[in-house]
């Protein structure tokens, strides 16, 4: 809340005499929660708090079931690379990071076979990719057993996500899922369940399952925890604005509507909600501009109209 404290000792805008808000052509009476007259941003106010809004419409509101997971390699695309003879490590040609092509060249190995000079054999690779690991020097021995490289492919991968075993009749093969992660938390990666485990985890109770996910731009990394809405149902056609835009004080859910640079809570009764949606049964219309960021700044400001302490984050 410190962007908070930092605004409002810029910003002297609010309405000394709050009047009743008209965001739908008539008097709108707000809840206990706090309500007031609207607030009015100047363009720069709106931008210093980081001001983002979106329409009420209709959207697809789906029954979800939430997992969490964690992001790993696809089994089918990543390798180990190693040596079938033994021998010395003469020559390397690729390091960490580097993008590679299946048959490059990537290292050379003296063989510890007789001859004169000793024959050298080719290390190429198996698959294309980016080299994640190579636990090996230049001048190493190295035998059958020594991993030499580690390729990866990122443009696809699993999200292995945990069903508990009272929900695992809801979930099914080619079932949509979709996945978030904390490194790009307005971002949604969609993909299908491919597998589905058949033994549960004794001590967890829960099943595995693996959801594919294409990833073009390797957004997605192994070991990254997740959260997964698999698909159950759609409710098709429903008034709706996103999750981020209600707030809810003294057992009232609200949003704010923005006309021109006013900013009005209106109290709001929702129905069904996924992990994108929430359904909105009464207090908005079609079209209806509903703020998304920056809202705690603004109800703070409403609060602070009516001389009402702004809650805390301990509050």
């Amino acid at each position: 809340m410190k962007h908070i404290a930092a605004i409002l000792s810029i910003v002297t805008l609010l309405v000394a005499g709050a009047r009743p808000a008209f965001p739908h052509g008539a008097a709108v009476e707000v809840g206990g929660g706090g309500g007031g007259g609207p607030v009015k941003l100047t363009k720069e106010q709106q931008a210093a708090i980081g001001l983002k809004t979106a329409k009420a419409e209709s959207s697809d509101i789906d029954t979800v079931l939430i997992l969490n997971g964690k992001v790993q390699l696809d089994p089918n695309l990543h390798a180990h690379v190693t040596s079938r003879i033994e021998g010395r490590i003469e020559s390397l040609f690729a390091k960490v990071g580097d993008k590679v092509e299946k048959g490059q060249k990537l290292a050379e190995i003296q063989s510890r076979q007789i001859g004169d000079p000793p024959p050298i054999v080719k290390i190429e690779a198996i698959m294309s990719g980016v080299i994640n690991d190579r636990p090996v020097t230049l001048g190493e021995s190295v035998d059958p057993t020594k991993e030499l490289f580690h390729i990866i492919d990122l443009s696809q991968v699993i999200v292995v996500a945990e069903v508990y075993e009272e929900d695992v009749g809801k979930v099914k093969l080619d079932q949509t899922a979709r996945i978030r992660v904390l490194g790009y938390p307005t971002e949604s990666f969609e993909g299908k369940i491919t597998f589905i485990g058949s033994e549960l985890d004794s001590e967890k109770r829960t099943l595995p399952v693996w959801v594919t996910v294409k990833n073009p731009d390797a957004k997605l990394k192994p070991e990254m925890f997740s959260k997964v809405a698999v698909v159950l149902a759609r409710n098709e056609g429903v008034l709706s604005v996103p999750k981020e835009a209600i707030q809810e004080a003294g057992g009232e859910k609200f949003v704010f509507v923005q006309t021109g640079d006013s900013f009005s809570r209106v109290d709001v009764q929702t129905g069904a909600e996924d992990d994108r949606f929430v359904e909105i049964k009464d207090g908005l219309v079609p079209d209806d501009v509903v703020v998304t960021d920056g809202k705690r700044e603004i109800y703070t400001k409403s609060l602070m109209s009516q001389g009402v302490k702004p809650p805390t984050d301990t509050d």
